[in-house]
């Protein structure tokens, strides 16, 4: 503290000093202060009613000004703010949110499009008013708790007597301080069904459901706890072999942020396309149009890994239960709520029937007062003492049969009523309002009895009223895992200079080795027998004398690589086969000996795990007489990369050079098809397809009547209209029935696929025109049912062997006539036994699977070449 000249010592003295303060306690009491208030009263929504406190003061503003007609939000904004000590746009914004979930609030004018992401008109331009439902289930004047609003003039409900689970069908987001929550919305349906079985005592299951539709995979949706997760997917399809359209986008998401998400892989190299058009409106329609020579299929797959197509949600349901925050279930929630739902009913009944039994007594005691003249005993009181009194005299001797005592403000209420009444008072009506009372008090005395019949009745009357609307929007499916490099665009060019020992996207002097993307990771060998996985990048090196370089795929057991190497200056040659599925990135391994001077005299990559034949020429040494001997990979077993192989010779190798091409030795490969995801998969998902070499084909039959034939390929996506889908036999015909409707017949054909690459339409052009039965046995058999014709007996059902009834002509041919009758229905019966293709048996019969037949060449058998198959690290 300086001091001041000019001031006395004795000034100096008395004047109060500074203190030092620590401020650990009061941050300590501050921050929680703080963090309570943001918790209780702003981010987080109560267990009772589903509601943060700035909706429920909304929502009671609106009850307040309700009249039936619609109010300016602009108005209704202020007058919560009686209620509300916050600003008027966070109520304006959360009225928004709460109008556009289309529950609770009746909306007039533009509120904003979810879909899009386009903001509500100002306050002033846009109207509101309750919506039906919400006047039925959110207010009750009789069982809510009232409390002050935050500056004492006003009151408001502590909470909403909400008779449903509201805060599962809005759901619901807030961040707070020290937690958040996240609750998904779900089907107001299926919420009902989920509470009465609740009420049933029976066991339910809650997923969500989105307002933007799409699809989602719930499989680790862990009832909405902390650490679950849903995988969100737009729904695309395909409009033409350049066009994609999305009609359904992911929760979280809108038409905006998806396409700039677009835009933005296809900047970055990852998809490809050549123009995105929005033509959304009320429903959501983006286009996307491809490049020639693009795959549909492909394309669909990178934008769910690359794009927001598919996004990934982390629900948390924290609520706040008794003053405090808890982390809860969706399906504990729905039963609290369904429960709290239970006790407000049975709390609305007992106020009413409280009520009606005060009606039934006052309506006993007005009989008996009029109908007795008890009225009249009161003429001679001067005091009000006396007339209280003479009338609780003469009422004594006929309330036996009340249920409860007479009290002094029955007596009160008996001298209010009017001369003109006593007059005309009829007591047949009298009685029979009476009687009417009674049998309104058994009614609630029976459903109080019953109460868990009741609420079951109450929720079903709900989904009733309201539920008609309200089907799921999203699609339940399980997804397919999508590796980003299988699908990504090959935007950029690798380079290898093999001499030095480099590769890169940026050696564009150097020889080029294939198309790659960013994300992929590249294989090289050297010719001292090293192996390296590294990332693509603009220059790495790996090692001199690179001998091969490639694209490395994952998990890959069929691409098969054939290798003669030399252990060591003069050593021994050894030759292996081997898969390379998985090693660490970066990682140098050697797969030779590790002898100095090793090196690698043959080496070959196989896609398909073919098996050359090569000839192998030795140098003239001492007294050898052999010097050029053939070997044949497809009698060397496929082993682990770390084997040492086995011996191809102890003499000096001069060159090996290729005689003659190889085929695959893999086992056919076998393929399922997986009807939840609609896609293929080697991993025993589904319905097994076949075994299918190299060029066997799949046939696909659609509703529409296109016939194609397609590579088994595991990215392929199969849409709703297939009717057939199996391994294609070239020579095993198609029959199919079909309606004319420009001659108003069925018609039946048999034809084989003509041209495998082209998808052909063997059914008529005509719009009216639709597939009735097809199949792919040798012998099928139908059972037609003819309509009964007026004035005749019915034709009797008819089986017909189409075999029989048509030959097999060519697929554009018209067919045969089915009958000229008029023909009810046609059943597909069980086929003739088939008879077997003799060259299909003859080829099975020759298939070998050298896998399993493959022995050592010459003499090495050492335990260390045992290594089981495919033995990686």
């Amino acid at each position: 503290m300086e001091e001041n000249p000019e001031e006395s010592k004795d000034e100096q003295l008395n004047k109060p000093k500074e203190e030092l303060m620590r401020v650990t306690g009061m941050y300590k009491d501050w921050f929680l202060d703080y963090a309570s208030y943001v918790i209780l009263e702003r981010a987080v929504p109560a267990m009772e009613d589903g509601f943060k406190p700035v909706q429920r003061r909304i929502m009671h503003s609106m009850k307040d000004l309700d009249d039936g007609r619609y109010n300016k939000v602009a108005n209704i904004v202020g007058h919560t703010m009686q209620y509300h000590p916050h600003g008027d746009a966070s109520i304006g914004d959360a009225m928004v949110q709460i109008g556009q979930k289309d529950l609770l609030i009746d909306t007039q004018g533009n509120w904003g499009n979810i879909l899009t992401g386009d903001r509500a008109a100002a306050p002033r331009y846009i109207e509101a008013r309750l919506s039906k439902f919400a006047l039925e289930v959110l207010y009750n004047p009789k069982l809510t708790e009232w409390q002050l609003s935050y500056d004492g003039r006003k009151k408001e409900p502590v909470n909403l007597p909400v008779k449903f689970p509201m805060l599962l069908a809005q759901g619901g987001e807030g961040i707070a301080v020290g937690l958040s929550t996240r609750l998904l919305p779900h089907n107001f349906n299926e919420l009902i069904d989920a509470s009465i079985k609740h009420l049933q005592g029976k066991r339910f299951k809650l997923f969500p459901d989105f307002p933007t539709g799409g699809i989602a995979d719930i499989s680790h949706y862990n009832d909405g706890k902390r650490g679950g997760r849903v995988r969100v997917r737009a729904k695309i399809s395909q409009l033409d072999k350049n066009t994609l359209v999305i009609t359904e986008i992911p929760f979280g998401t809108t038409t905006t942020s998806l396409i700039d998400s677009v835009l933005k892989a296809n900047e970055k190299g990852k998809i490809k396309i050549k123009k995105i058009e929005d033509n959304t409106a009320a429903e959501v329609e983006i286009q996307i149009h491809l490049p020639n020579n693009i795959s549909p299929d492909r394309t669909i797959d990178a934008l769910y890994a690359f794009t927001q197509c598919e996004n990934s949600l982390s629900p948390l349901g924290c609520v706040i239960v008794d003053n405090k925050p808890e982390f809860l279930g969706v399906s504990d929630i729905l039963r609290s709520s369904t429960d709290h739902t239970l006790h407000l009913l049975k709390r609305e009944l007992e106020i009413t029937l409280d009520e009606l039994e005060e009606q039934w007594h006052f309506a006993s005691l007005e009989r008996i007062f009029i109908e007795n003249r008890i009225y009249r005993e009161i003429e001679e009181e001067e005091t009000w003492e006396g007339v209280i009194s003479a009338i609780d005299e003469g009422l004594k001797p006929h309330i036996t049969h009340l249920k409860r005592a007479v009290t002094e403000e029955d007596i009160v209420r008996l001298t209010e009523i009017r001369i003109k009444r006593i007059s005309k008072f009829d007591i047949d009506k009298a009685q029979q309002k009476i009687d009417a009372l009674e049998d309104e008090i058994a009614r609630i005395k029976h459903h109080l009895d019953h109460l868990i019949d009741y609420a079951i009745d109450y929720f079903t009357k709900l989904k009733e009223k309201y539920g008609q609307d309200k089907d799921r929007k999203t699609e339940l499916r399980l997804f397919e895992d999508i590796e980003a490099s299988k699908v990504v665009i090959r935007n950029t060019k690798l380079y290898v200079n093999r001499k030095e020992g480099f590769i890169g996207t940026a050696l564009k002097r150097d020889e080029y080795v294939t198309d790659c993307s960013d994300i992929d990771d590249i294989i090289c060998f050297t010719a001292d027998g090293k192996m390296m996985v590294t990332k693509v990048d603009t220059k790495t090196f790996i090692g001199k004398d690179i001998i091969h370089v490639a694209v490395f795929k994952k998990k890959d057991k069929r691409t098969i690589y054939n290798m003669i190497y030399r252990d060591g200056k003069g050593g021994t040659t050894y030759v292996k086969r081997f898969a390379v599925t998985s090693v660490t990135r970066d990682r140098e391994y050697d797969l030779t000996q590790g002898k100095k001077d090793s090196k690698v005299l043959y080496f070959s990559a196989n896609p398909n795990g073919e098996a050359e034949v090569i000839t192998v020429f030795l140098r003239q040494v001492g007294s050898i007489k052999k010097l050029k001997f053939e070997l044949d990979f497809s009698e060397i077993l496929i082993k682990g990369r770390n084997v040492k192989g086995n011996i191809v010779t102890k003499y000096s190798v001069k060159r090996i050079e290729l005689k003659e091409e190889g085929v695959s030795t893999l086992k056919p490969r076998k393929i399922w098809f997986d009807d939840v995801v609609k896609r293929l998969n080697v991993d025993e998902r589904g319905e097994l397809l076949g075994e299918f070499k190299g060029e066997d084909r799949l046939l696909i039959i659609t509703q529409d009547g296109i016939a194609k034939t397609i590579k088994p390929e595991l990215t392929k996506r199969f849409d709703e209209e297939m009717v057939i889908l199996e391994k294609w036999n070239p020579k095993k015909p198609v029959s199919a029935i079909y309606w004319e409707p420009e001659k108003e017949r069925y018609y039946v054909k048999r034809f084989l696929i003509e041209h495998p690459d082209k998808e052909e339409k063997f059914i008529s052009d005509h719009d009216n025109a639709y597939l009735e039965v097809v199949s792919t046995d040798y012998f099928p058999m139908i059972e037609i049912e003819f309509t009964k014709l007026k004035g005749k007996d019915r034709r009797p059902n008819e089986e017909v062997s189409i075999e029989e009834f048509i030959s097999v002509k060519g697929i554009k041919a018209l067919g045969n006539q089915l009958t000229t009758d008029k023909v009810k229905t046609i059943n597909l019966l069980d086929p003739l036994p088939d008879e077997p293709d003799p060259e299909e048996e003859n080829e099975e019969k020759e298939e070998v699977d050298f896998n399993q037949i493959g022995t050592s060449f010459k003499e090495d058998s050492s335990e260390e070449n045992q290594t089981k198959l495919f033995d990686d690290e």
